[in-house]
């Protein structure tokens, strides 16, 4: 890539107010309303935005409290779409995710009990919590957008995306993502604390909060409880925006450079292992959502750069003789973009 500046001058700022431009009135709406709700995190916003408009999957990284459930919840109200949320523990069993065959005492017949994975946007609350069975429940309907049950193959609804969390703290109680389930989540996004005046604006937010009657008692109400019930955008326009999305200009140096990238992660000697060729899909389809977002028809080399850190950190392994020297898998990926800048 010629005429780039250096890789961190295009690391996107995790606690900026919001962007928008007005150059994509899809993307500025979902921002204005998770807004409302949500302080800052406007680059969290940017790569679920991303996810719904190629139908990737996104893996948010970030130690508790940070509005991660909040923000998600906020942009499925924002689009009107079905949301369902599952907290993993080590007892839950791929039955809760799947749904089951159930015997019907009446008729005799076994009839199909879905579970809560059919829906638009699935929540995977803390997913490193559940066994390793579980987490493998997700593949199918991750890969190929179905889900057998019994015998049988039932489709998902469109669409369908996998938005999961996990704590990057505490390890107590929690099972790595496998490598074949990690190659799955187009993105993956790691959340830092908010500015001190972001967190004073969500203090004060706090306090606005009123009481919520229940009968004759009350509760005071959460950040949940703020979020707008109506839905300023529908399923048909996020549809829209998909389509759009698939207008966008990617050149063919721009596939080179994402494909030259991904090359380089499988011949460097301080990693161990490299990335497959969904990360080098990954790469572009991001870049030509991003590029919509900010109301460009073509990509440009800081899509490329923006989004490197979030497709492909997650994709490698260092080897056990880089990660004793000290070095970090972010300063091998930086002299990789450095390499092609």
């Amino acid at each position: 890539m010629t005429n780039v500046a250096s890789p961190a001058s295009h690391r996107p700022h995790q606690n900026g107010t919001s962007t928008g431009t007005g150059a994509c009135p899809f993307a500025d709406t979902v921002r204005t309303h998770v807004a409302r709700t949500v302080v800052g995190q406007d680059v969290v916003v940017e790569r679920v935005l991303i996810a719904l408009l190629t139908g990737g999957h996104l893996l948010l990284e970030g130690v508790p409290g940070i509005a991660k459930t909040l923000l998600v919840q906020s942009v499925a109200k924002a689009i009107d779409l079905k949301f369902a949320r599952i907290q993993f523990t080590i007892d839950l069993l791929p039955s809760d995710i799947l749904g089951a065959e159930i015997l019907d005492q009446k008729s005799g017949e076994f009839r199909v009990h879905f579970g809560p994975i059919v829906t638009n946007l699935l929540l995977a609350d803390e997913i490193n919590r559940a066994s390793p069975k579980v987490q493998s429940a997700l593949l199918e309907a991750m890969q190929e957008r179905r889900v057998s049950i019994g015998d049988k193959t039932y489709d998902l609804p469109a669409p369908f995306l996998v938005i999961a969390t996990q704590n990057p703290i505490e390890q107590s109680g929690t099972f790595e993502l496998p490598e074949a389930q990690l190659d799955r989540f187009m993105l993956r996004h790691r959340l830092r604390y908010p500015s001190q005046a972001d967190e004073a604006e969500v203090v004060r937010r706090s306090l606005a909060l009123k009481l919520k009657k229940q009968g004759d008692g009350a509760v005071p109400m959460s950040a949940f409880d703020a979020i707008e019930r109506t839905s300023p955008l529908h399923l048909r326009d996020l549809s829209e925006a998909m389509a759009a999305v698939q207008n966008v200009h990617v050149s063919d140096v721009f596939v080179r450079d994402c494909v030259e990238l991904v090359t380089r992660t499988r011949k460097h000697p301080d990693i161990e292992l490299g990335c497959s060729p969904r990360a080098a899909i990954a790469l572009v389809h991001a870049s030509r959502a991003r590029a919509y977002i900010y109301g460009r028809s073509y990509t440009i080399p800081e899509d490329f750069f923006a989004l490197a850190e979030d497709v492909i950190l997650h994709r490698m392994r260092l080897t056990y003789e880089a990660l004793a020297t000290g070095k970090k898998p972010m300063d091998v990926l930086e002299g990789l973009l450095r390499s092609l800048a």
